[in-house]
């Protein structure tokens, strides 16, 4: 069994990374601090697909594999662990039941 990542996985780690770092990291303290809900940069999620990232294009999402979530969301949470907790809810909790049921 081959572990290694895809291309477009390592791109979607590629892409995630650039993003926590330049949009995430700079105010993930203030976030914490004053529980402010980081409205801005779940719009921005969002454009990225990374909201909805397995769920298939045609329904407006990423269209993208469990593994390229993972990897994507490990990457937000080096940066902010709230933040990665309210893609890991939108992703798990909403977008996943609503395609299976």
């Amino acid at each position: 069994m081959d572990f290694n990542l895809t291309e477009e996985q390592q791109m979607v780690r590629e892409m995630a990374r650039k993003f926590a770092e330049a949009e995430i990291k700079p105010v993930a303290a203030r976030l914490d601090a004053t529980h402010e809900h980081p409205a801005e940069i779940c719009k921005k999620l969002a454009e990225l697909k990374f909201l909805g990232i397995a769920v298939p294009e045609e329904y407006g999402g990423g269209g993208m594999d469990y593994v390229s979530y993972v990897v994507a969301l490990i990457e937000i949470s080096k940066a902010c662990a709230s933040t990665g907790a309210i893609m890991s809810v939108n992703n798990s909790l909403y977008c996943f039941p609503v395609m299976a049921y």
